[in-house]
């Protein structure tokens, strides 16, 4: 055997730099689960996964019209001031105002509540600041502008949080405020007459997970039912509001839950001309809900659209237009009845998303030779902050979300913007973070730099002077070293359960369906499966996408077709790997199978799957290559040995980039074991010993 090579050779393969977590397995209870309700085991265990432990929690969660729910006024304490101010505003013929916001959820709540105060009688108009001049929130100028067209009151949706001193100067003008939104809040709340906030109620309560959608659809229905005038409006609102909370990533859990399961039956016959237009050029055709019957459900089978159809179809063509273009193109389509201003509306939101992912594409590709050129050691920064001329704002949290992926570390990405006559003096950025970073709180620890910034824990915005670039870079770089370790900085893969490709058919991905809605805080069951065969593989797609075929020859060799979106550069894929993956529908020609979605993929150890005992040696195929490892002992801790059938050792501490490679301590050699060759070894070894 030749010795352990301190580069790549050419045969061995670059995989996704990912870390595995995967919940630990209790077949006793699921498989009693399992036959209490009728599931399959795997799903089951997806349940136990998601907290669910008794069958009365499965009824309610497959069956969340059961759960009994607090009525809204008893949960928000300034809900029945809001409906009060409102009604005597519509009952005055006073003029109502909303300021909105240029995202999905900000411009379907302010669709939402235009309807229904229109449908309700009242004198209402609307306004959103410019995403490109003006940033995110209601302002001073918007204020003074209402105030100057006689507007009474002014209704915020998916913002004013935060908004203290716009706000302040709507009251000095007399004008009354009412603060819808869900943003996470400030230390000192504005002077509004009245706000509306889920983060203000209980973390138990039903309603905490709310979008501005979700809030502005509470306010609208309770203001109907005061007005008795709820009538055909229930439905148009409740579509509103489920393309709304899916396009946010809103956790679909509580009342959400409950309201998007809804809404998806209603979407595919929308009442809405904007919707079924938008429905239309996206292409989204709705499926049959074929769910097993579990627990005696009441569940009608039906058409339904699933929660991938707006996040990745409807969502992202509202949320184009946002970034790019003027949100009245969205609201008007959402808003008309007119099908053939609907359809024309419909068409430019395509156009410009079209634009939109070519920006994107872009904009990554020189993201990423900016990052291979410039050499940051991620493992010391433990943040990605770039920023670079050029590139539009309004697409950047989409290229933040991309690095992320690739890079596994909390992403922050700006741009040179101008001021006035002063070119390129301020920057506007976007920020994404993992797990264990929380954005929000990093941009705070950096407030004295900043001119402006909010957001919650996992994304965020902010502007600051272009001077302040590299005390910012350095003080996240503080920041991100006090919570994360070099462990964290890898994209988590959660995995659910382990499975055979044999048990993957179209009766488990219907049996899915119970599980559904389908998203954030209850994300759709990831299954793994060990050492299959990737048979088959090839290129497909403009963005580099890996269709494959995956083989499990042990089980009988059952076949399963999969994609792997975004793959590209690790094509082609080692023959022998451990894949990590969801479930998706594919229909072609009237036949419909089921194929995987891979999100993870590892080298496979040819280690029995039963952990080794601590100190151990384990032996393990890599690179057509067998080892042996062990976790030994090393004065105060242990450290990771890996030997070559030729003697040669190489030892790693945890947590170091730094290896000693030798046939003994004496005449070892320092390694860096970041080297991709290296690195896979070591994640091999670890994943033989079972840590």
């Amino acid at each position: 055997m030749q010795e352990l090579p301190t580069s790549v050779p050419p045969h061995s393969h670059r995989l996704p730099n990912q870390r595995w977590q995967i919940y630990s397995p209790h077949p006793q209870q699921a498989e009693h689960f399992a036959a209490e309700i009728g599931l399959s085991c795997l799903l089951a265990q997806v349940l136990i996964n998601r907290g669910i432990d008794s069958v009365e929690e499965v009824q309610g969660f497959i069956e969340p019209e059961s759960l009994v729910l607090p009525a809204p006024l008893d949960e928000f304490p300034d809900l029945a001031a809001s409906v009060k101010m409102l009604r005597e505003a519509i009952s005055a013929g006073q003029k109502i105002a909303i300021c909105g916001d240029y995202d999905a959820d900000g411009m379907t709540s302010t669709a939402l509540l235009l309807r229904a105060l229109r449908a309700l009688g009242a004198n209402v108009d609307y306004a959103i600041p410019s995403r490109m001049r003006e940033g995110y929130g209601i302002n001073d100028r918007i204020v003074e502008e209402f105030h100057a067209e006689g507007v009474a009151l002014i209704l915020t949706v998916d913002n004013g949080i935060a908004a203290y001193g716009p706000v302040a100067r709507a009251r000095e003008l007399g004008v009354k405020v009412i603060i819808t939104d869900h943003h996470d809040l400030p230390p000192k709340l504005p002077p509004a007459d009245a706000i509306l906030n889920p983060k203000l109620i209980a973390e138990s309560s039903p309603y905490r997970g709310l979008a501005g959608v979700g809030v502005a659809y509470v306010l609208a229905i309770c203001l109907a039912q005061d007005m008795q005038k709820v009538g055909g409006l229930v439905n148009p609102l409740l579509e509103l509001f489920t393309l709304g909370t899916i396009a946010d990533l809103a956790p679909l859990t509580g009342v959400n839950r409950r309201w998007v399961k809804r809404g998806l039956r209603l979407l595919p016959h929308s009442q809405l001309a904007g919707i079924q237009a938008l429905i239309q050029v996206a292409g989204v055709q709705a499926a049959s809900a074929e769910t097993l019957p579990l627990l005696n459900s009441k569940t009608q089978a039906n058409n339904t659209l699933k929660p991938e159809d707006i996040g990745f179809r409807l969502g992202p063509r509202i949320n184009a237009v946002g970034r790019l273009a003027d949100p009245q193109i969205v609201i008007e389509l959402l808003t008309t009845d007119d099908r053939e201003l609907a359809l024309k509306n419909a068409m430019q939101c395509e156009q410009i998303n079209q634009r939109r992912q070519e920006l994107c594409q872009e904009i990554e590709q020189e993201a990423i030779a900016w990052c291979e050129k410039s050499a940051i050691d991620l493992q010391q920064e433990r943040v990605l902050v770039v920023v670079q001329p050029g590139w539009h704002h309004g697409v950047i949290g989409i290229v933040a979300s991309r690095l992320l992926e690739r890079y596994g570390v909390p992403v922050f990405i700006g741009t040179f913007e101008d001021e006035g006559e002063d070119v390129g003096t301020i920057i506007r950025g976007s920020a994404r973070g993992i797990p264990e970073f929380n954005v929000f709180d990093g941009l705070n620890f950096c407030a004295d730099l900043l001119t402006k910034f909010g957001g919650h824990k996992a994304a965020g915005g902010f502007s600051m002077p272009a001077q302040n670039l590299e005390e910012f870079r350095q003080q996240l770089s503080i920041f991100a070293n006090q919570c994360l370790q070099p462990e964290h900085l890898k994209p988590l893969v959660s995995v659910d359960v382990r499975a055979d490709l044999a048990e993957i058919n179209l009766d488990l991905y219907r049996q899915i369906d119970a599980l559904e809605p389908c998203g954030i805080e209850n994300k759709a069951p990831v299954f793994w499966t060990p050492n299959v065969c990737i048979t088959e593989q090839k290129i497909v797609g403009k963005g580099g996408h890996v269709k494959l075929t995956a083989t499990q020859d042990e089980k009988g060799s059952a076949s399963v077709k999969g994609i792997a979106w975004r793959w590209g550069e690790y094509f082609p894929l080692p023959r022998r790997v451990d894949i990590a993956y969801r479930l998706r529908e594919n229909s072609f020609n009237g036949k419909t199978s089921v194929e995987l979605e891979l999100l993870g993929v590892r080298l496979p150890a040819s280690a029995a799957s039963s952990r080794p005992p601590m100190f151990g040696k384990v032996e393990f195929d890599y690179c057509d290559r067998t080892y042996s490892c062990s976790l030994s002992p090393a004065g105060a801790q242990e450290e990771l040995r890996i030997r070559n059938s030729q003697g040669q050792v190489l030892a790693v501490a945890p947590g170091q980039n730094i290896g000693l490679l030798g046939n003994s301590r004496k005449d070892a050699r320092e390694i860096d074991v970041s080297l991709p060759f290296f690195e896979n070894l070591i994640q091999t070894a670890k994943h033989a010993l079972g840590i």
